[in-house]
């Protein structure tokens, strides 16, 4: 099993929401973060003192998939959310070790 992470543009959630769930991923956790990378952020004007703003806003997905679902659900992602411009985001892929579904306490893939 992998744990896929996705750092995306707030625009790209709702198409990337519907786009994962029509590939039946089974479920997400989605948070709001913020964040810089090759932006760096710009420079604002706050009660005339200049400040600068290093985090953007972001959107970032956690799905837990089996391994022979990685590199679907890395090409959705990518395809549904690339712009070609700075800022697009990031993919992380990580093992897992175990899954539980606390309900049931099946575990492994069939908990995922």
């Amino acid at each position: 099993m992998k744990k896929i992470e996705a750092i995306v543009r707030p625009s790209r959630l709702e198409p990337l929401k519907e786009a994962l769930f029509a590939v039946e991923v089974k479920g997400m956790s989605i948070s709001e973060v913020h964040g810089c990378g090759n932006q760096h952020g710009w420079k604002e004007y706050y009660r005339g003192s200049e400040v600068i703003v290093n985090t953007l806003p972001k959107v970032k997905f956690e799905i837990v998939v089996t391994d022979d679902q990685v590199n679907e659900i890395i090409q959705v992602i990518v395809k549904t959310a690339q712009t070609g411009q700075v800022g697009d985001g990031k993919i992380f892929i990580t093992p897992v070790e175990q899954v539980v579904r606390i309900r049931t306490s099946e575990s492994g893939n069939i908990a995922v």
